[in-house]
């Protein structure tokens, strides 16, 4: 595409930028309630021209959307947040990533642009720049409170401040340092006002820790530090407005982009999933709740083997089987998301009133969730209102609510989305959605007396109310009186919650009258939102927890077991059994408040529930206690129904899996004694036992021992059997590793028993079948070796290549494999170039190297081969124009599919799990970004599936992709689909690859009229 320089962008005179500006933002042609295809009367070139901006979005009923801004005005906006006067903040990133994507840099930095809108026609007229500095690098987060503008970017949370009023900062202070993740889409995100007084944040999973602006660690509300030793991946957070008084309310989300809060104080956010999994979700966040992206015990990944493991990938991303994991609200599969808002304005139509609206740059869509109570949970529905059918380069990244409310939305515009990837520099655009015809319309609001205020305070823009709330807390009692009469008499009753929040947070006001108020209404919103009250200010918390914990509505009581979290008042067991009593077994919500509840101190909850359930074993409720449970008093229980042979084995698995989250040794006893009284000698109850033991517990009882020999027997060729081999280091299995290894040298299940048979010193019986006369085996084994590619495993094929004994076929058949490994084929080039083998081998030794992804490599290699010239005809990159000139058959893009990326990439179940699956790639890549991402796989590698170099002790280097990290081990997974678990002691060093593990160079080996049927294949798949 066709980028402006950086010597004519800053030759540009600012009247030519905004005259531009002036003629795109006059475009007459708004779009509403409808779509205006451009299919087949555009061509790609002309969709990307900001007159035809609008072109190609359908809008839900009832509105319009007409451009605020767009390019010039302004680039990539990442962020943005509207202030009090209905201007549009943006942070840029147009120096995203430089040394990935290549692009040019501005060497000024990236900026921080105010658009205002003068005359009221819904079009900003002017930009101004607030901040400009080399400091500022790719910004992810803005939010405007007055003179303070609090700006996202890792390893910094920064306040900006405009002391004199002339919309330019004067200083800048650090509010939070040491956030991991620098230029990184999982670190630090957008701040957001909440009715409460607070401000609300997230981090994703790459942020890690928080610190203050000296670089100590920031206690939570336990007085813990803020980091992986608590906490997991994502995490939300709460403070005060100046960063005091820290508190995290939640963890082990992935990559939470924001976090939005409504007037009751209830808290909603989307999640990220590991790219190509159809796993993205919509949470409502239950404080301090574990939210299962990584295994809540041991930090495992989500694939990682475990009992009751979900069936589902979406579902399995999650954890969700696992006791401690809060349920998801919503699963919308596949999807970049991005910004959040609660939408509490009345502009908009009646079914986006209170609800979530949401970006999700994936599918190209802006969508709210409207949300409805079920149990001591929700549901939602999913209800478009922006989305980008034709112009699949429309990229939401954020959305705000205006003063008017009417929704502003920021659009990245670029052909990629996620991995890191940027394909464009110079488009961005803001636009505005309201219903036809309503003007931008920002009145002026009076906080200078309390009726003003109080009018101020139920503005549906954040920054209005943020001032409202100040100024209503300075007024202090003289705004009593107004902020009475709109709690106890304005007719809707989010207006009424916002001003409990200023009435309870005034210093001079009795909170504790306030939250009585509110927890003796009949609204269950406001009695939630009174307990919320009662925990942030401590005003007799216990006190407000007794008087509701037999309240009708389930949400009610879920609050109430949520607070008493950490409350070691000798009150709270007994307050929390009475709500444990109350729970029926068929609310997953209500389970996991309970067990937030019991956090820290399940012996003493558990045990006043036993003094009002004395026999826990009789109804699904209580049952569903002993599963949550994490005491020993809950394991005599846990063991009886896990071992009850009335109930079918699958449906028991879950109370297996229980037995992984309790750490004491008397788990062990609880498991062996399963065992021994398993007398039908049931081998799959024994193998799920046997799961949850290690090699300490049977070591030295010869029963244990019989069933683990026993279970092997039963689950020998499968991969269960490799683990269970490698779990109990059961090294007289060597030759029925071995046989496995042989009998499926094709398969992933033969590549682990090979490598794990190599870890367990297997080396000597592997030589003594290569060098025997069994030539099947010989074949088999070097064909699996070579497939390994450990120091081990090339050792052997290089002895065979060098061996005097071996057959000449045998050392053909190995000089062609032997490259097929990271480790491989630099042993081939030390061949090669040390003259070691015979002449007759060359050739082979070339060929097996051709298919490594380092060009070098495979150059270097060619350079041996008798009359090979290094100076043959390279093609060159298909452009996009070229390729959609030709008619793609899709196919013939199939069958090039799987012959060439298949070994790497999986579509709806074929082909093999290594890099992201693309079942539905087309729903989230133009063809541009498609044929990007199949010429420079290096410049957009998804989060997760970066590639790894690890250096073992034995000298050999192993290269691919770690799914699981854990205390203990690692598991990595290698193209062709296998994997493998390393312990950590045999580690010396780990380092990420700065290039992608896919080959760089396909166009090389098709022609253009091929690479057009992949990328249409491509194109076409919408999972």
């Amino acid at each position: 595409m066709k980028k402006i320089t950086l010597k004519l962008r800053y030759t540009l005179s600012f009247f030519l930028l905004m005259g531009l500006a002036t003629i795109i933002l006059s475009y007459k042609n708004p779009v509403g309630d409808m779509k205006i295809s451009t299919k087949d009367t555009l061509t790609e070139a002309q969709k990307r021209l900001p007159e035809n901006a609008l072109k190609g979005l359908t809008l839900a009923p009832g509105l319009e959307i007409t451009p605020f801004a767009i390019e010039p005005m302004l680039k990539n906006p990442t962020n943005i947040d509207v202030d009090e006067r209905g201007r549009v903040w943006v942070t840029e990133a147009y120096n995203y990533r430089p040394n990935i994507n290549k692009n040019p840099t501005n060497p000024l930095g990236d900026r921080i642009v105010i658009l205002e809108d003068l005359n009221g026609d819904g079009k900003a007229d002017t930009s101004k720049v607030f901040y400009q500095g080399t400091d500022l690098n790719a910004p992810l987060g803005i939010c405007v409170l007055g003179k303070k503008v609090i700006v996202s970017q890792s390893p910094y949370i920064w306040a900006f401040y405009d002391d004199n009023g002339d919309d330019k900062a004067d200083r800048k202070e650090v509010m939070f340092s040491g956030i991991g993740g620098e230029q990184h889409d999982h670190g630090a995100h957008a701040f957001t006002f909440a009715a409460d007084g607070k401000l609300y944040f997230n981090l994703g999973n790459e942020g890690k820790q928080l610190k203050d602006r000296d670089g100590n660690a920031v206690l939570d509300q336990d007085g813990d530090p803020i980091g992986p030793k608590k906490y997991k991946q994502g995490m939300v957070f709460r403070c005060d407005t100046d960063g005091s008084n820290v508190e995290c309310l939640g963890n082990n989300f992935r990559n939470p982009y924001e976090v939005a809060v409504d007037s009751y104080g209830t808290m909603w956010q989307s999640d990220n999933d590991d790219d190509g999994n159809k796993g993205t979700r919509i949470n409502y966040v239950m404080p301090y709740g574990n939210y299962g992206y990584t295994d809540e015990m041991t930090g495992a990944g989500w694939n990682a083997n475990r009992t009751n493991i979900e069936e589902l990938t979406p579902l399995k991303h999650w954890h969700l089987n696992d006791p401690g994991e809060v349920p998801n609200l919503l699963q919308t599969g596949a999807g970049s998301p991005t910004g959040i808002v609660i939408y509490e304005g009345k502009l908009l139509p009646e079914v986006f009133q209170g609800q979530m609206i949401h970006c999700d740059a994936g599918p190209n869509v802006v969508r709210s969730y409207p949300v409805k109570k079920n149990g001591a949970g929700y549901s939602a529905d999913i209800v478009n209102i922006i989305k980008g059918d034709d112009d699949k380069w429309f990229r939401p990244a954020d959305v705000s609510v205006a003063p008017d409310g009417s929704l502003i939305v920021a659009d990245w515009y670029d052909p990629g989305v996620g991995g890191h990837g940027a394909g464009d520099q110079t488009r961005g655009r803001i636009y505005r959605v309201a219903p036809r015809g309503a003007a931008y319309a920002v009145s002026k609001e009076n906080y200078g007396n309390a009726t003003g205020a109080v009018h101020a305070l139920q503005n549906p823009n954040l920054a209005v109310r943020y001032h409202a709330f100040n100024a209503l807390q300075e007024m202090g009692n003289n705004a009593v009186a107004e902020l009475e009469k709109c709690w106890k008499t304005n007719e809707d009753p989010r207006m009424r919650a916002r001003a409990f929040w200023v009435l309870v947070k005034m210093k001079n006001t009795n909170p504790q009258a306030y939250i009585q108020q509110a927890i003796s209404s009949e609204n269950p919103d406001f009695k939630i939102m009174g307990i919320r009250a009662a925990q942030e200010l401590n005003a007799d918390l216990l006190s407000v927890v007794k008087s509701l914990v037999n309240d009708k509505d389930l949400q009610v009581r879920r609050e109430c077991a949520v607070v008493l979290r950490h409350n070691t008042a000798p009150e709270a067991a007994e307050l929390w059994a009475t709500l444990a009593a109350q729970h029926d077994g068929k609310d997953r919500w209500y389970l996991e408040a309970l067990g937030i509840g019991a956090d820290k101190q399940w012996d003493r909850y558990f045990a006043a529930y036993l003094n009002t359930t004395k026999n826990p074993l009789l109804t699904e409720g209580s049952r569903d206690i002993v599963w949550r449970a994490r005491t020993d008093m809950s394991l005599p229980y846990l063991s009886t129904l896990a071992a009850d042979a009335k109930e079918p084995l699958k449906s028991r698995l879950r109370y297996f899996r229980a037995f992984d989250f309790n750490e004491s040794e008397a788990k062990s006893s609880a498991l062996i004694n399963i065992i021994k009284q398993n007398t039908s000698n049931d081998v799959q109850l024994n193998k799920i036992v046997l799961q949850s033991l290690n090699k300490k517990n049977i070591a030295d009882n010869i029963e244990l021992q019989k069933s683990l020999n026993d279970v092997l027997i039963a689950i020998y060729g499968s991969n269960d059997y490799v683990e269970f081999v490698n779990k109990f280091d059961a090294k007289k299995e060597d030759k029925n590793l071995l046989k496995l290894s042989l009998d499926s040298s094709n398969s992933t299940i033969g590549k682990n028993a090979m490598s794990l048979l190599l870890q367990m010193g297997g080396n000597q019986l592997i030589t003594v079948t290569i060098n025997g006369k069994d030539t099947a085996k010989q074949s088999a084994a070097v064909n699996v070796l070579s497939r390994v590619g450990s120091k081990e495993s090339v050792e052997i094929m290089q002895a065979v290549l060098v061996s005097a004994k071996a057959s000449q076929k045998l050392k053909l058949q190995t000089a062609q494999s032997i490259g097929k490994s990271n480790l491989g084929e630099q042993t081939v080039l030390a061949l090669l170039k040390e003259k070691k083998v015979d002449a007759a081998l060359i050739p082979g030794l070339v060929a097996s190297v051709q298919t490594s992804r380092k060009k070098s490599v495979r150059d270097e290699a060619l350079t041996y081969l008798p009359q090979t010239t290094t100076n043959k005809s390279i093609k060159k990159e298909p452009t996009i124009t070229e390729l959609t000139a030709l008619k793609a058959n899709t196919a013939k893009g199939q069958t090039i599919f799987m012959n060439n990326c298949a070994s790497c990439h999986m579509v709806n179940s074929k082909g093999l799990d290594f890099g992201p699956a693309l079942s539905g790639i087309g729903s989230k890549l133009p063809k541009e970004a498609l044929l990007d991402a199949i010429l420079h796989p290096s410049a957009a590698i998804s989060f997760g599936y970066e590639g790894w170099e690890i250096k073992m002790k034995d000298g050999s280097t192993i290269a691919g992709i770690i799914v699981s990290k854990t205390d203990k081990e690692v598991e990595m997974k290698f193209p062709g689909g296998g994997k493998i678990k390393i312990n950590r002691s045999n580690i010396v060093d780990m380092k990420e690859m700065k290039e992608s593990m896919m080959t760089a160079d396909l166009h090389q080996s098709l022609t253009n009229q091929q690479m057009a049927d992949l990328i249409g294949y491509l194109t076409g798949l919408k999972g």
